[in-house]
């Protein structure tokens, strides 16, 4: 169905992968053979947000817009966390993560284009400024070569 409707601005109707990381988190349940039962609740909430969907759609739309954006907010905050704490785990590009989050979560638009874009430009530009940085930072460390002098040198031995 997303795939169809995808084109139409209709990709995010689908919510399996929120649901999927709610109910495989640490905070469904602590034993990993028992999280099945959060898949299986949340079904039941499915079934029941099916049946009585009018219901469900006139209350959101009565709620203020901002609660409802805190609210899905809350919901992905487990996700966030286990993304943040991947895209910063590596100290070698930790610093082009932090850039490209921070510039894409600022929502600045420019000539059109979004903050997606930017935060992708951003962290590219901060991977590729920092690798080099720390390329020269190598070559600057690096011990010297020794000079050639003529004491260093072993005499030629010649045959009689």
């Amino acid at each position: 169905v997303q795939a169809v409707l995808a084109p139409f601005g209709a990709f995010g109707i689908n919510l399996a992968a929120m649901t999927a990381a709610i109910c495989t988190g640490d905070g469904a349940h602590p034993d990993r053979r028992r999280r099945y039962l959060a898949a299986v609740w949340a079904g039941v909430f499915y079934l029941c947000v099916g049946l009585l969907g009018a219901t469900v759609a006139s209350l959101l739309t009565a709620m203020p817009h901002a609660l409802v954006l805190a609210v899905a907010g809350v919901g992905m905050l487990a996700t966030i966390e286990a993304s943040l704490a991947s895209a910063l785990s590596d100290p070698g590009s930790r610093e082009a993560a932090v850039v490209t989050f921070l510039a894409t979560a600022s929502g600045v638009t420019l000539l059109g284009i979004g903050s997606a874009f930017w935060g992708l430009l951003a962290g590219v530009l901060t991977s590729v400024i920092v690798s080099a940085g720390r390329r020269r930072g190598a070559a600057a460390s690096a011990p010297a070569p020794k000079p050639v002098t003529a004491a260093s040198r072993t005499p030629e031995r010649t045959s009689a």
